[in-house]
C-alpha cells in the first residue's frame, strides 16, 4: 500500500509496456521506436515493471500504471491484466494498479474486469479510444462501464492527440476523432456515478475537455503527454481556479520520465497554491487513499 504520507506526488498515468521482460509482440516495435523518437524517449527498450518501480521509487513519487488491450483493433497481442497485477502487487509502495480490457469484448470484458476487481483490488480501467477504435458514447461499451461504476472504479480515458503514431505511415491507422472528450460527455452523464478521467492536455479539442470536467461533477483531466511548458494557457487559467481540485499529475511514462515533466512543471505558471494538489492530493483523494 503506498504510504502517501512518505511520497512527493502521484503519477496517475504511467504505462506497462514490457510486464515481464520478455518480448510479447514483435509488430509492436514499430510504434514504440517512433514513440519513442516523438518523445525523445532515452531508452533503447521498454522499461520492465519492476525497472518502472525501481525509477518511481528512487524519485519517491507513486504511479499508477496499466497496459492498454487494443489488440482486436491493432492487432497487437495485449499484455495479461493478471501478469500486471501481480508484478505491481509486488511493489506495491510505489505502484498503483490499473487494467485495461477492450470494450469490443462485450460479456467477456464484464466478467474479466469484475474478476481483476475481486482477485487483485484494481482500482480503475484505461480505455484509448483511438487505438481501440470506438467512440466512448458507444452502447456497445456501457455494460463495461456499469460494472465499473457499480465497483467503484475508475475509467481513463485517452483524449487528444499526443503523438502516438505521429509520422507513421497513416499515422498506425489510428482515427483521431475517437478520443474527442466530448464523446466521454456522454458516459459522465449516463453514468453519474463514474469517476472519469480524461487525460492528455486535448489537443485540438481543449477547450471541450475543460467544458466537460467544469459541467460534470464525476469528470477529472489528467496532465499526461505532454511537457508542461508546451500547456495552452488556458489549460493553466483553469488548473489555477475553478478546475483546481479536479487536475491530476500524469507523465505518460515510459515516453517521458515523471523527473522531466517535473521540471517543466516547476518553470510552468501554476500557482503555489495549486502545485500540491495537482501532485499529489487530488489524485489521493480520487483514488480513495486520503479524505
Amino acid at each position: 500500500m503506498v504510504d502517501i504520507t512518505k511520497i512527493r506526488a502521484i503519477d496517475i498515468h504511467t504505462h506497462a509496456e514490457e510486464p515481464c521482460g520478455c518480448h510479447s509482440d514483435d509488430g509492436y516495435d514499430d510504434l514504440q521506436s517512433s514513440m519513442a523518437k516523438y518523445f525523445g524517449a532515452p531508452w533503447s527498450h521498454p522499461p520492465t515493471i519492476p525497472e518502472t518501480a525501481a525509477h518511481f521509487r528512487a524519485q519517491n513519487i507513486a504511479a499508477v500504471i496499466f497496459p492498454v488491450d487494443a489488440e482486436r483493433e491493432t492487432g497487437y497481442r495485449r499484455y495479461s491484466n493478471d501478469e500486471v497485477a501481480e508484478l505491481v502487487a509486488e511493489n506495491a509502495d510505489v505502484l498503483i494498479q490499473f487494467a485495461s480490457i477492450d470494450p469490443w469484448k462485450g460479456k467477456m470484458a464484464v466478467r474479466e474486469a469484475r474478476r481483476l476487481i475481486r482477485d487483485y483490488k484494481v482500482k480503475g480501467f484505461k480505455f484509448h479510444p483511438t487505438m481501440q477504435g470506438f467512440f466512448a458514447n458507444d452502447r456497445m461499451a456501457y455494460p463495461l462501464y456499469e460494472a465499473l461504476e457499480e465497483e467503484g472504479c475508475i475509467a481513463l480515458f485517452h483524449t487528444g492527440q499526443t503523438g502516438v503514431g505521429s509520422g507513421m505511415p497513416g499515422g498506425n491507422g489510428m482515427r483521431l476523432k475517437f478520443s474527442n472528450p466530448m464523446y466521454m460527455d456522454d458516459v459522465a452523464v449516463d453514468f453519474p456515478d463514474l469517476k472519469i478521467v480524461l487525460a492528455h492536455p486535448s489537443f485540438p479539442w481543449q477547450e471541450e475537455a475543460l467544458s466537460v470536467a467544469q459541467h460534470k461533477p464525476n469528470v477529472y483531466i489528467d496532465l499526461s503527454g505532454w511537457s508542461p511548458k508546451y500547456f495552452p494557457e488556458i489549460l493553466v487559467r483553469y488548473a489555477n481556479t475553478m478546475l483546481k481540485k479536479k487536475m491530476l499529475f500524469g507523465s505518460d511514462w515510459p515516453m517521458i520520465s515523471p523527473e522531466k515533466w517535473l521540471a517543466a512543471f516547476d518553470k510552468a505558471a501554476f500557482r503555489d497554491e495549486v502545485r500540491e494538489d495537482i501532485l499529489k492530493n487530488n489524485a489521493a483523494r480520487l483514488l480513495g487513499l486520503m479524505e
